[in-house]
C-alpha cells in the first residue's frame, strides 16, 4: 500500500514538473515580473503582456528542446 501511494504521488507531481527547465524558467519569469511591478511600478497591463509573451517563449523553447531530443534519438 505504501509503495502504491509513493508511485501515485510521484506521478501526480510529475505532471506538473515533468520538465525541470520549463518549471524553473516559469518561476523566474513570474518572480521577475513581480519585481518589476512591485519596485519599478510597471503598469499591470504591461506586466500581463510580459507574462503572456514570456510564457509563450518559454513554452516554444521547451517544445523545440523536446523535438531536438526526439530526433537525436532516432
Amino acid at each position: 500500500m505504501r509503495n502504491i501511494l509513493k508511485v501515485a504521488l510521484k506521478e501526480f507531481f510529475g505532471m506538473f514538473i515533468d520538465d525541470g527547465a520549463l518549471a524553473l524558467l516559469a518561476l523566474l519569469l513570474i518572480a521577475g515580473v513581480a519585481v518589476l511591478v512591485k519596485f519599478a511600478h510597471v503598469n499591470a497591463l504591461l506586466a500581463a503582456a510580459l507574462l503572456l509573451l514570456g510564457c509563450l517563449l518559454i513554452l516554444a523553447e521547451s517544445l523545440a528542446r523536446a523535438a531536438r531530443q526526439k530526433f537525436q534519438r532516432k
